[in-house]
């Protein structure tokens, strides 16, 4: 949830990466720290294992604009998609102002897709979020890999309820700024109500 520091006219709020292990939400983050100007931008911090894979969590806040005078400033995790790991994204969810689903556009990556978006579901209602409280966009990643599920397809499986959704390639940095974009701006119409 939403901070405000009163003190600075600051407000902070977190958007979240979420979905299977490497769907690409390090790879968004990374794609967004490198081009947002320094001046804007904290550091990117990265946890790592041996294996290369993001253990708890990628934070960096960005500064986006201004709210009724307060700057706004966004955090932005991602969470390690890997099973053992469901309660280190619990934790990270129970801060989210809004999430991205990364969903791994390749065909042998459907299952995980669809148990990390249940594993998402059933960790937002534990931590007493009513369905649809918490605003969500979905990516469909990977879009370059031939033989790609296609978007309706992905949209069928993984987005019935019609969220805004957008294909990416976190890798070359295409769609990553439009899905953040998204995201960002239904955390900031929450923080308006």
């Amino acid at each position: 949830m939403s901070a405000i520091n009163f003190a600075t006219r600051e407000i902070h709020f977190r958007v979240i990466y979420y979905g299977p292990g490497l769907c690409g939400k390090t790879t968004n983050l990374r794609s967004i720290h490198d081009r947002v100007p320094a001046d804007s931008r904290g550091r990117l911090i990265e946890l790592m294992t041996e294996t290369d894979r993001t253990l708890f969590f990628d934070f960096m806040p960005v500064e986006i604009g201004t709210l009724r005078g307060f700057r706004l400033r966004s955090h932005i995790y991602s969470t390690p998609g890997q099973f053992f790991y469901r309660a280190s994204r619990e934790l990270i969810l129970r801060s989210a102002d809004a999430v991205i689903f990364v969903a791994d556009s390749q065909p042998n990556r459907r299952e995980a897709n669809l148990e990390s978006l249940e594993d998402l579901r059933c960790n937002l209602r534990e931590l007493g979020f009513a369905d649809g409280e918490v605003p969500m966009v979905l990516q469909y990643n990977k879009r370059d890999i031939a033989g790609a599920m296609s978007v309706e397809e992905l949209r069928r499986e993984l987005n019935p309820e019609g969220n805004q959704d957008f294909e990416a390639v976190a890798s070359r940095g295409r769609g990553v700024f439009t899905t953040f974009r998204a995201a960002a701006r239904l955390a900031i119409k929450g923080l308006q109500r």
